[in-house]
């Protein structure tokens, strides 16, 4: 049994059916381009409607040379969080922890405690699924569970569009708004992204949940 303490975390809801994004690339020096620097958290219907998609984007901003080197770090552990009744507290949790190439995951479980600090639970009867992380330019690897949960770890071209720069001129007075053809300052450059696709099944009867991602540091 392992603990891992909070180290970031980005918040959003999901109303089923809708696509949710939450972004925030450019980080304070602590974290940023680290293993915990989430950029973005996405949640919407798979292909197949009856499953909803998660994914964690971290380590932003990476160059295509840096994304040959770049790797998930073993001593933080990315979990999405899923609250089913509304009190924006955690009901069911999907742990990812990556260890020598490969991506491994728990859940969707009831986590043993909520908040801040969560326990990676190592009990032999809690089945746990991995997947091959998948190196820069090469095909994605994806694994399916027996249950039917899919999963896929490793670099992707990052999927935010932002002018940032246009903002920038916004917020001091130089611009009064957006361009109309928008210069996306991510373009070319790669994020280390986990995907996670759950049957809706897995997550009780309801119409709606909250969702989140943190990244917790091992302690």
């Amino acid at each position: 049994m392992k603990k891992f303490k909070n180290y970031f975390k980005l918040l959003t809801v999901l109303t089923v059916g809708l696509l949710i994004v939450a972004a925030d690339h450019i980080d304070a020096p602590a974290v940023a381009g680290g293993g915990s620097d989430i950029t973005d958290f996405y949640a919407f219907n798979g292909e197949n409607s009856e499953n909803i998609v998660f994914v964690a984007n971290v380590k932003g901003l990476l160059s295509p040379t840096a994304t040959q080197r770049a790797t998930f770090d073993e001593n933080i552990m990315i979990e999405f969080n899923v609250d089913t009744n509304g009190d924006a507290i955690e009901d069911m949790v999907i742990q990812a922890t990556p260890m020598k190439k490969r991506m491994y995951f728990v859940g969707p479980i009831t986590p043993s405690q909520t908040g801040l600090v969560s326990t990676y639970d190592t009990n032999p009867d809690v089945e746990v699924n991995s997947v091959k992380i998948t190196n820069y330019n090469q095909p994605p690897r994806i694994e399916t569970s027996h249950d039917g949960i899919s999963y896929f770890a490793g670099p992707r071209d990052d999927p935010f569009f932002f002018d940032f720069a246009q903002y920038t001129a916004v917020l001091n007075g130089e611009a009064t708004g957006f361009r109309e053809e928008g210069v996306d300052t991510f373009a070319g450059t790669n994020v280390l992204s986990v995907v996670v696709e759950v049957p809706k099944y897995m997550f009780g009867d309801v119409e709606s949940i909250n969702a989140w991602v943190e990244t917790k540091r091992k302690q």
